[in-house]
């Protein structure tokens, strides 16, 4: 056998210094990680580290002559106390005495304890009486917790038997008063993770479904049964034979995830960042090309917790009646399958689901039909658990299937509750194959807060919620719509299949709109409602992309969008879809900027198409009402017509096209009383716009003038939304920016003096900009996105060049980009910031130095550019 994978020898008391105890300590943890790498069980692994942990301990007790104490015991407590130590786990260790301890006593075991820190192990220590044992776990339920699995280490053993009398389920923490503190600890701390498991950089320990769930099902059995492993739960009749197999196999696989976090970061911390994941999945032996090792582990782990979660909600039920003896007396009958007990659903037929597999749909039916219903009973969910597993193929196969999820898609209340618990159970899953397929399915970026089944779950959630009278205020547009919809089925089937093609390879939304129209023809819908899923599925990212990236004030814009769309229905179902999207990726996605912005394109959208899109819109009517309605609010300040007539005589026709009547107003009452047209004019509007802040620059006109701009913005902190870039004819720049704080709301008005004297002595200076060099945050380092330079087809009727630009995320970035337009001579006119998790998607409408369209040799030069400055690598892509 090879050397290196033979266990180190244990020290003997001759050899217990300090630096023969280090040696030791590094061996085996060398030992642990060959051992691990060589594919042996984690969980002797573990218990062999507390074995060692428990001779080097009792040595160095004997050492410092602690066990000469006839009362005094070394006790381990919490993981440790079960005989369980991860590679970088703390030793929790409990000094315990009858009485108090002399001040000669306590100065050794104050050495002994030192002595542990000098060996840079992680202890987390106590030094108590019995007594105090006691006073401090009746005020503290995880101190208790910790007490229950005490075990002795070294010396005096009547000590730790006082200990373990006084803290006897019939005097300290009976079991009923133990099962609901756990219970409700649960609880609290399932709520600190929002009661989800399917975060991107979960817990492994401590959020749901995590380890933490585990040993709370554990902790409840032994306090109540004596149970100190989980196979006892089996004899007791809490845990079938395969429940319990697929409790530990859980077990098993969060225990070598955990082992491996620990051997890749070197310390005890259980949160699998994204920067700790491609390190873990390799560690695992996952493989794949580019992300795929982190998704895979990700997707194992995300199935697994999900079955925990499962598990633990089962078993803390049946633990309910057990221990609190809560047996719900009021059932009553709902229909001869199902009845209510208290304000759970239970079926009265022990084998209904696996006689007739249609008798699961409609659980989830009776749920929908009585709202009282909160989730299902224990012995039903075990049934429906134990069914799930013996189907023979997937439900949807089924004609009864399909016409009681039709039945449930079309019931006001079938996509709450029951559709969250069919989620929750794996009856999607369990219904049509595509689902089954994104089940844990993680996408690695900063984008997408959780994995596909998820998302899509929180999507539907959404949707449900615009019915409710809370969304009037969140979102009005949504509430009114959703209100008058004919047939909102159709919206939620375009929900659940926007992202069921992702991880397939190629594109989701073409091949989840093919899924779309096969699942909707096979479930009874006509062509016409088919299709329209099918293109809702196929265009689920058409509105969000237009008016996030595109001009939407540009009427060729609007036209390409109306002309897609083709109707006010489909226009209402994509807006629905499109903000329940977006509110369902990440809890910080959604802001007011990106509401007003898909709010305006509805709206002018819905008038193009009113007006009929053979019929384009008049501009130059359009110019003469917003130049009406701009004088007469410039006259009720007093300022005169031909002053104003003047200062507009300096403007472009294209000014008055893309601002509103309020705009013009502001921006030219500011200009008129401005003294100095040589020293710039930068003013903050008092009222959001938009959902941001508006700046507004006037100032002679520079090709550095974006660059300096960008540059003083980033120095303050401060996100570049939107950009209006447009100059007079004699000269003058007219610039509008829409900026934002980093967490999207508009920026705070006690900053804008401070924020417009920086801008104008930027706009001032003679020196270059200084561009803010920032290393990127310890997500960010983990992403690799290539720079993309593309340049838009246009027509010869587009005055300007419109250039995409995709790159990662970096501090400083529209400064850099915009210092390369300085450096080129290039003329900015219009810029969309969209920054979309760890990779921003820009666009910019640009012309040459002469003000026209750039050529492919100037395109060419550009793209080279920017990707020499934006890109580490110096790909061209």
């Amino acid at each position: 056998m090879d050397a290196s994978l033979l266990a180190p020898a244990l020290l003997l008391p001759e050899q217990l210094t300090l630096s023969k105890c280090k040696e030791m300590l590094a061996s085996l943890q060398g030992w642990l990680a060959r051992r691990f790498d060589a594919g042996d069980d984690v969980l002797e692994l573990v218990a062999t580290r507390s074995q060692y942990m428990d001779q080097l301990l009792t040595g160095l007790w004997q050492q410092h002559g602690l066990d000469a104490d006839p009362e005094l015991a070394l006790v381990a407590v919490g993981g440790y106390g079960r005989g369980e130590l991860h590679p970088y786990s703390d030793i929790d260790l409990l000094i315990l005495s009858r009485e108090h301890h002399s001040e000669e006593l306590g100065e050794r075991i104050g050495s002994f304890i030192t002595l542990l820190w000098d060996l840079h192990l992680e202890i987390g220590h106590s030094v108590r009486s019995v007594a105090e044992c006691v006073e401090e776990g009746e005020k503290d339920i995880t101190v208790a917790t910790n007490l229950i699995e005490a075990r002795l280490i070294s010396g005096c053993y009547d000590t730790f038997a006082a200990l373990t009398q006084a803290t006897a389920p019939e005097q300290f923490w009976p079991s009923h008063a133990f099962f609901e503190a756990k219970r409700q600890e649960q609880e609290a701390r399932h709520r600190q993770y929002q009661d989800t498991s399917y975060k991107l950089e979960p817990d492994i320990k401590s959020s749901p479904g995590g380890l933490r769930d585990i040993q709370t099902i554990s902790w409840v059995a032994r306090r109540h049964f004596g149970a100190s492993t989980l196979s006892e739960m089996v004899s007791h009749g809490f845990l079938s034979r395969a429940e319990y197999r697929e409790l530990l196999d859980c077990q098993a696989f969060l225990w070598k995830l955990r082992f491996a976090l620990h051997m890749v970061i070197h310390r005890s911390d259980n949160r699998l960042l994204f920067d700790r994941q491609r390190a873990v999945a390799t560690a695992l032996g996952f493989a794949g090309e580019k992300n795929e090792p982190i998704e895979q582990m990700m997707k194992r782990f995300y199935q697994t917790v999900r079955r925990v979660a499962e598990l633990n909600e089962m078993l803390l039920q049946l633990f309910d009646e057990a221990i609190l003896g809560n047996i719900a007396m009021d059932v009553k009958t709902l229909t001869p399958e199902f009845r209510l007990r208290g304000r759970l659903i239970d079926m009265v037929q022990p084998n209904l689901f696996k006689d007739e597999p249609a008798a699961i749909l409609r659980l989830f039916y009776q749920i929908a039909a009585h709202p009282q219903i909160t989730g299902i009973y224990s012995t039903t969910l075990r049934q429906l658990r134990d069914a799930r597993r013996r189907l023979s193929g997937f439900l949807c196969e089924r004609a009864d299937c399909r016409r009681l999820f039709m039945m449930l898609l079309r019931h006001p209340n079938g996509i709450g509750l029951p559709l969250t618990l069919m989620h929750r159970y794996g009856i999607l899953a369990a219904y049509f194959p595509q689902w089954s397929k994104i089940v844990g399915q993680m996408q690695f970026d900063m984008f997408h807060a959780y994995p596909v089944d998820e998302h899509t779950h929180r999507l539907l959630k959404n949707i449900a919620l615009f019915r409710e009278s809370s969304a009037r205020r969140s979102h009005p547009l949504c509430h009114e719509i959703i209100g008058r919809l004919r047939k909102p089925e159709l919206l939620y089937l375009a929900a659940l299949f926007h992202d069921i093609a992702k991880g397939r390879g190629g594109d989701h939304s073409e091949l989840g709109s093919d899924d779309a129209l096969a699942f909707c023809l096979n479930h009874g819908l006509d062509k016409s409602d088919a299709r329209l899923v099918s293109w809702l599925v196929r265009q689920h990212l058409l509105m969000s992309v237009t008016a996030q990236r595109r001009d939407i004030y540009d009427p060729d814009v609007v036209t390409e969008f109306a002309t897609l769309v083709r109707d006010e229905l489909r226009l209402d179902y994509l807006y629905c879809l499109t903000v329940a999207d977006i509110c369902a990726t990440n809890d910080h996605l959604w802001n007011d900027w990106k509401g007003s912005l898909l709010r305006e394109l509805y709206f002018i959208t819905q008038k193009a198409l009113r007006r009929g899109l053979e019929n384009p819109p008049d501009l130059r009517l359009r110019i003469r009402e917003n130049q009406h309605q701009a004088r007469q609010l410039l006259t009720q300040e007093g300022i005169g017509k031909e002053r104003i007539k003047a200062l507009w005589a300096r403007f472009t026709a294209d000014y008055f096209i893309r601002h509103t009547p309020e705009q013009i107003a502001w921006y030219s009452s500011h200009i008129l009383v401005h003294d100095n047209a040589a020293r710039p004019l930068v003013q903050f509007s008092q009222q959001p716009e938009r959902g941001g802040s508006e700046l507004f620059i006037y100032s002679p006109d520079s090709p550095k003038l974006f660059a300096r701009v960008a540059a003083a913005l980033d120095q303050k902190n401060l996100n570049i939304h939107d950009a209006q870039i447009m100059t007079s004819k004699d000269g003058y720049a007219l610039d509008t920016f829409i900026v934002l704080e980093p967490d999207g709301q508009p920026v705070s008005s006690d900053r804008f003096a401070h924020l417009r004297a920086s801008l104008i002595e930027a706009l001032v200076s003679k020196t270059a900009p200084v561009i803010r060099s920032r290393p990127p945050s310890r997500r960010h380092r983990e992403f690799k996105v290539s720079t993309q330079v593309n340049f838009l087809q246009a027509d010869k009727q587009i005055k300007h060049t419109r250039m995409e630009l995709v790159a990662l995320d970096t501090p400083g970035l529209l400064a850099r980009i915009g210092a390369v337009f300085s450096q080129l001579g290039l003329n900015l006119h219009a810029a969309k910031i969209t920054t979309i998790g760890e990779r921003v998607e820009d666009f910019f409408s640009l012309t040459n130095s002469a003000d026209r369209p750039l050529s492919k040799q100037e395109q060419a030069e550009l793209r080279e550019k920017l990707v020499a400055e934006l890109n580490p690598d110096g790909k061209i892509c």
